[in-house]
């Protein structure tokens, strides 16, 4: 841009001189008029083109949304406005003034005067020049009736009646047939050219004036001579006859003055015209020098405000590492320092937040990660009691997933109502205090513990399945009670025994029959009692004072088979579904085998009591992930719902003379084998008891490949 702008003022400096030069010098400037123009008109277009491709270029940028293509068109705007309405007007100014001041340098009345003379000449040559015309057309008539010789002889004689210089009779071709002259020095007079006898032809004859250089002003006319008969060869007379002398000189007189006068008419106009050439040229270039400046000064402006720009978008992207060149004092680089004071401090703040983020991210995925590993259950709900947060814990615990009641109130936990209810109403009854709740869900046994927290944004609640504990609570306890109960009860049991038999051993031969007899019945009363009494003491000495299991790899499917063979005789069918090649579990075989007998018994129980015809137990192995699963289930009448929370607790039975150990022994032989027992009732009739058995690491592979 500087290039072409430093180019064109060049150019036009150059053109401005040789206008000025030739505008001094008529002749200089007659002569290289037509090359100044040529070159006005070249660097007129050329600025034009190149304030057009400018033009051009800025449009495209505004299409392409270009950042500072509007502030360069505004500035555009602002310096064409600025350089054209002046120019404009003194533009127009000056060329009125120019073009008066360079009319009044010429007098109108010598122009109009030298018009006339010359008007005056062609006037008074016309009227000679139709003289002539006519005095050829009454030579051509009277010559048309004569032969050839008679035309040679009286061509001579009409000459001198006409009184012409000479005159000639050519055939149509341009043959001479007969001439005749004042001029006797010349020979043979000018013959016309074929040009002009075919002009004559054509047009039925020719007047012209011949203004040949170095010799005087003459008139011709040529006119057809009519033949006698149709067959004749046309020919045609040409007379000539010299303009006077006097008549001549004025005329090329006043040509001459004429001419200088168009020579100084045209300067003037060409003067004129250079002038406005001039100042038209300095108008497109104050045009031209505007866009530029403001190209330029657009272009300054909107380089370090385009780097702001995409800096902006930079930080808004979250980059703050990115500072302006400052190169100036003025507001622009007040604003670009203040620019890079805000990007210095967003990226402290964003170091800063970066930091917090991290630490809170490694905090969070800590506590995520702790209560992922929690076995008690999490739940964080918001102060409309909508759950937010969740761990695996509680969906375990409360056995369902938790993920679809994500966002909802309490109040809407579809399938959790006997727990969200207590858990609700607790919430509301202690408002902003905490509070701890034991519940039990019905129809699993399970009993929790839970704990409710407020929070500054909402309410926490941390619960856990308390059922073990309390089972082994009361295990213990029973344990302990029965341990009592069987060192206290059992010792009086013998002096008891021993003492009616003494009784009945002294007093029967001193009473008669009829008491001797109720001796006897009291007496066997007491002994039948007592030995209740000691059967039960031994259930809760088995209980209290179980073994500590011998633990062996153990085929649970053999002992399996060799248990059932026992009850082949039995009145209610037991199905066997063992699975093939199960791994060998870790177990004590005579407990386990105790377990076997209890669980097969109890079933024959449910379903004797029932009598039912299709009555049948089934006993089913499994592999379970790492352990073997054993199922003892029947379709009998099922447990009782409101006993299946106790059901593993001693002397808890639904057999009218049981002592209700025999699930509370199967429960602790297998917490003492480190497995899981659980008690289901079946959706239509019967139960099942399900026994998960650990397999001892590469147990599962030796035993496949056993």
């Amino acid at each position: 841009m500087k290039t072409l702008l430093i180019l064109g003022m060049s150019l036009a400096g150059v053109l401005l001189f040789l206008l000025a030069t030739a505008s001094a010098n008529t002749s200089l400037f007659a002569e290289h008029y037509s090359l100044l123009l040529g070159l006005n008109a070249i660097l007129a277009a050329a600025l034009l083109a190149l304030v057009g491709y400018q033009l051009i270029s800025l449009r495209r940028r505004l299409r392409q949304r270009v950042f500072g293509s509007r502030l360069t068109l505004r500035f555009l705007v602002l310096f064409a406005a600025i350089a054209v309405i002046p120019g404009v007007l003194v533009y127009t100014v000056s060329v009125q003034f120019l073009s008066k001041s360079i009319e009044s340098w010429f007098d109108v009345s010598v122009d109009s005067a030298l018009e006339g003379g010359i008007k005056l000449g062609q006037a008074a040559v016309d009227q000679m020049l139709a003289e002539l015309n006519v005095k050829a057309r009454a030579m051509a008539l009277e010559l048309s009736d004569r032969s050839d010789s008679q035309q040679v002889v009286a061509l001579n004689r009409l000459r001198q009646q006409a009184g012409v210089e000479d005159a000639v009779v050519v055939a149509a071709n341009g043959r001479l047939v007969a001439s005749a002259s004042d001029n006797l020095s010349q020979l043979v007079p000018e013959l016309p050219s074929s040009t002009q006898l075919r002009q004559a032809r054509t047009n039925r004859g020719l007047t012209s004036i011949d203004s040949l250089p170095g010799k005087p002003l003459g008139l011709r006319a040529i006119v057809p001579i009519a033949g006698s008969t149709i067959s004749d060869e046309t020919r045609y007379l040409q007379l000539r006859h010299p303009v006077p002398e006097a008549l001549a000189k004025s005329a090329e007189s006043v040509e001459a003055v004429y001419s200088d006068y168009r020579k100084l008419s045209l300067s003037r106009q060409g003067l004129k015209r250079s002038y406005i050439v001039t100042l038209t040229l300095a108008l497109l270039m104050a045009l031209f020098s505007a866009v530029a400046l403001a190209f330029i000064l657009s272009d300054r402006m909107s380089a370090p405000l385009s780097e702001l720009a995409q800096a902006t978008q930079a930080v808004a992207r979250g980059d703050f590492s990115r500072r302006m060149p400052v190169t100036s004092r003025d507001e622009l680089g007040v604003l670009l320092e203040s620019f890079n004071s805000m990007t210095r401090q967003l990226d402290e703040a964003r170091q800063v937040v970066e930091s917090n983020r991290i630490q809170l991210e490694t905090a969070k995925a800590r506590l995520e990660n702790i209560l992922a590993n929690l076995s008690a259950g999490v739940l964080v709900f918001d102060r409309e009691l909508r759950l937010s947060i969740f761990n695996h814990g509680a969906a375990a615990i409360l056995g369902g997933e938790l993920g679809a009641l994500n966002g909802r109130a309490l109040g809407e936990w579809a399938g959790f109502e006997s727990f969200a209810g207590p858990v609700g109403e607790a919430f509301a009854g202690h408002g902003e205090k905490s509070w701890q709740l034991e519940l039990v869900l019905p129809g699993t046994g399970k009993t929790l513990l839970a704990r409710g927290t407020p929070l500054p944004s909402g309410y926490v609640l941390v619960f856990d399945d308390v059922t073990q504990l309390i089972q082994a609570q009361r295990a213990t306890a029973w344990a302990e009670v029965a341990r009592r109960l069987a060192h206290e009860i059992k010792n009086p049991l013998t002096p008891i025994q021993l003492s009616a038999e003494r009784m009945e051993m002294k007093l029967a031969d001193k009473l008669g029959p009829a008491d001797a007899e109720t001796l006897k019945r009291g007496t066997q009363t007491i002994v039948n009692q007592v030995a209740a009494l000691k059967s039960m003491v031994d259930d809760f000495r088995d209980y209290a004072r179980l073994p500590a299991p011998v633990l062996a790899p153990l085929d649970l499917n053999a002992l399996v088979a060799e248990v059932l063979s026992m009850y082949e005789t039995s009145s209610i069918p037991i199905h066997r579904k063992l699975a093939p090649a199960v791994p060998r579990v870790f177990a004590d075989s005579a407990q386990i085998r105790q377990v076997l007998h209890n669980l097969v018994q109890n079933a024959q129980d449910a379903l004797g009591a029932m009598k039912a015809p299709d009555a049948a137990i089934e006993v089913r192995t499994e592999l379970a992930g790492d352990g073997v699963r054993l199922v003892v289930s029947d379709n009998g009448g099922g447990f009782p719902e409101e006993l299946m929370a106790r059901i593993f607790e001693p002397y808890v039975t639904t057999k009218p003379r049981g002592t209700g150990l025999g699930l509370a022994i199967v429960k602790k032989i297998v917490d003492e084998h480190h497995g899981e027992i659980a008690i289901e009732n079946h959706p239509r009739s019967g139960a099942s008891v399900t026994i998960l058995l650990p397999v001892p690491d590469g147990g599962s592979a030796s035993a496949r490949a056993a």
